[in-house]
């Protein structure tokens, strides 16, 4: 039932994702296509971290961070799946997340909680490639889905906190990031239950 809910859930919001995007991103470009343009984009947001230049990193993570929704809602919407993009996609994502979280959180939250956020994403990454190798693919689940999302809004939480400095956003975001801990120990034991 779970299993179905999220379905029908998760093909709503791709609708709602193809809709905010359509209008401007041309036919062609393909779902795999997006997730080569976050690879490319992750040095640009390593880049403007390490010169603290917080604004054009956030601009440019937002940007990165909601391709991965677009990439998704495309390669479904259109019967665009890959087993190129079932593997790069969600590596995108765990390095865009974990350089991003290695830098911010253990800077303005906590070295533990960056440690344990890198750990997580290192651990499904290493997770996928074994399942990848000696199983059958995993698809997305509800659990890896709201990690996926708590980690970027959290950050995103955190970008707003560096850029404003107003101490309400970096307790949101510190307590969104929690969450998405919880999500990512969910999806691991999913991983560890098929």
């Amino acid at each position: 039932m779970l299993s179905l809910t999220f379905k029908v859930y998760r093909n709503f919001l791709d609708q709602m994702i193809m809709a905010s995007v359509g209008w401007f991103m041309p036919a062609r470009i393909t779902p795999n296509e997006v997730t080569i343009f976050r690879f490319v984009a992750i040095p640009f947001v390593l880049y403007f971290l390490l010169i603290e230049n917080y604004t054009v990193a956030s601009v440019i993570f937002i940007i990165a961070a909601y391709s991965d929704a677009v990439d998704g809602a495309m390669a479904r919407t259109s019967n665009r799946i890959t087993d190129w993009g079932t593997l790069y996609d969600p590596l995108a994502d765990k390095l865009l997340i974990g350089i991003t979280s290695a830098i911010l959180v253990s800077q303005f939250v906590s070295v533990f909680l960056a440690a344990s956020i890198v750990i997580i994403e290192l651990t499904l990454i290493l997770n996928a490639i074994y399942y990848k190798r000696y199983k059958a693919p995993l698809s997305a689940r509800f659990p890896g889905k709201a990690k996926m999302v708590c980690q970027s809004v959290g950050l995103i939480f955190l970008f707003i906190f560096i850029i404003t400095q107003h101490h309400f956003w970096l307790v949101i975001s510190t307590y969104t990031l929690i969450f998405a801990l919880i999500f990512a120990f969910v999806s691991l034991l999913v991983y560890r239950s098929v």
